[in-house]
């Protein structure tokens, strides 16, 4: 598998450190709001990029942290007069309800900076006393020119950081350059913790750092998120957790590419912001994915109501050849022919095009296209009916490579065939077997009302929902 690394800006053959287990991290959410469509791409690629090393075998200690101290949440508290930990916690609750939606799986962890604060002051301790932090009234600040590296995944130097250093009013570093690893507490009822340093919390950088280190190690094999953490955040981490270790932070650093609205960048000002919660009022988790797939993760992707429609037909047509196979799975005929044992083996070079499209680095895009060939060769072959037996195969087929882009799993509830639905069904095929015409009719009309089709095939009535 080839995979493009931030940090030496080309694609490279991705070699884990252990074979029997892949340790990423990705950075999460700060949780003082919904998560907004920008926050669900990075979510939904590297959920991807995990499922497709499952896919092949690999175990994936998988890492994704709650940034659940900061100071939006502490503004968020004061504006809705509850505390700051009330806050995190309903928006955790609230991030995994669109999680679900999305269906990204849970990660091997989710650490949030609350729980690991003792790691962390150990972490910021271990700075000062190697001379690449220090204190100051209470704060502690990181020597960013102490690390010679710095710069290196964002491509920055330091020269030009210099020039459009400032330091913000409050600020006691001794350089403009330094960044914050520890702020002494500011007013009575804000979040603070003890430290050598006074009571204060962790700054923004430093959590995930130490978090790294505790639960996948000195080194690990990818570091991911949105493009917008590459500078500061994550040369930030890279400084910390470089000078805390000594070693390599990490093998890959992988960054998805923004999403405009429209074509414009997304702003709260401009009107164009969009939670996920927004927009599942009008589309499916599901749908929502498919649409974060369907282009390459390094690519700006467009979000805009006509994609959106695209991305529902799309996917309805790859229910609808999922239904057709379950349903010729149960009324197909009993003997496979000639002609379908040899497509079967044709189909097998379908999951190889797939795999080749996720091994150029993470190529979504491609990868369905792949399916949607695969939809067109199964039609083609069962549009006059098909065994039960290559009806099965072909299903097994589908399912494998959607799973791995996480769609078409059959589990959403909107997925299933209510019983009141079969009912009428059924009913519908009793009247028409006592040729009672205009009551089968009537319920045909009933089921489209309700937002059901009816279509007669040779192996009996086949529901799909419009």
């Amino acid at each position: 598998m080839k995979i493009y690394n931030t940090m030496t800006r080309k694609k490279e053959d991705f070699v884990p450190i252990d074979e029997s287990e892949i340790k990423m991290y990705v950075c999460g959410p700060t949780v003082y709001n919904y998560i907004h469509i920008g926050n669900a791409r990075p979510a939904v690629v590297f959920d991807t990029l995990r499922r497709y090393f499952e896919y092949k075998g690999k175990e994936v200690k998988y890492i994704q942290n709650f940034t659940d101290v900061d100071d939006k949440i502490i503004n968020k508290s004061l504006e809705e007069g509850v505390s700051a930990q009330e806050v995190s916690e309903k928006y955790i609750e609230e991030y995994f309800d669109d999680a679900d939606a999305l269906n990204l799986q849970r990660a091997t962890v989710h650490p949030k900076v609350t729980e690991n604060m003792a790691e962390i002051i150990d972490f910021v301790k271990t700075l000062v006393d190697k001379g690449y932090a220090y204190e100051s009234e209470g704060d502690v600040y990181y020597s960013t020119r102490k690390f010679a590296g710095y710069g290196k995944l964002s491509g920055q130097n330091i020269e030009d950081l210099e020039a459009g250093a400032r330091v913000s009013v409050g600020e006691k570093k001794r350089d403009p350059l330094d960044f914050a690893l520890w702020k002494a507490r500011k007013q009575e009822g804000e979040p603070a913790w003890e430290s050598p340093w006074g009571m204060g919390r962790p700054g923004w950088h430093i959590e995930c750092s130490a978090m790294s280190n505790k639960y996948l190690g000195e080194t690990i094999d990818i570091h991911a998120g949105g493009q917008d953490l590459a500078f500061p955040h994550h040369e930030n981490e890279i400084a910390q957790t470089e000078a805390y270790t000594g070693k390599k932070f990490a093998n890959y650093w992988m960054h998805n590419a923004y999403i405009t609205i429209d074509n414009e960048k997304m702003s709260k000002s401009k009107g164009n912001f969009f939670t996920v919660r927004d927009i599942r009022k009008d589309y499916s988790g599901e749908e929502i994915r498919f649409f974060l797939l369907s282009g390459h993760y390094r690519s700006p992707i467009n979000f805009s109501r006509d994609l959106m429609i695209q991305s529902r037909n799309g996917l309805a047509r790859m229910h609808n050849a999922k239904q057709n196979l379950e349903h010729l799975v149960q009324n197909g005929a009993e003997i496979m022919t000639e002609q379908e044992t040899a497509e079967l083996q044709r189909l097998d070079a379908f999951r190889d095009k797939f795999d080749a499209a996720m091994e150029d680095d993470l190529n979504t895009a491609d990868a369905i296209s792949v399916v949607f060939e695969l939809i067109r060769e199964v039609n083609t072959i069962v549009k006059d009916g098909a065994s039960r037996e290559f009806a099965a195969k072909a299903l097994s087929l589908l399912s494998e490579l959607t799973g791995v882009l996480g769609i078409l799993g059959g589990s959403e509830e909107s997925d299933r065939i209510p019983a009141e639905i079969e009912a009428l069904v059924q009913e519908r095929q009793e009247a028409r077997k006592a040729k009672n015409f205009a009551r089968a009719d009537e319920i045909r009309d009933l089921l489209r009302e309700k937002g059901f089709e009816v279509e007669d095939t040779p192996q009996g009535p086949r529901i799909h929902k419009l």
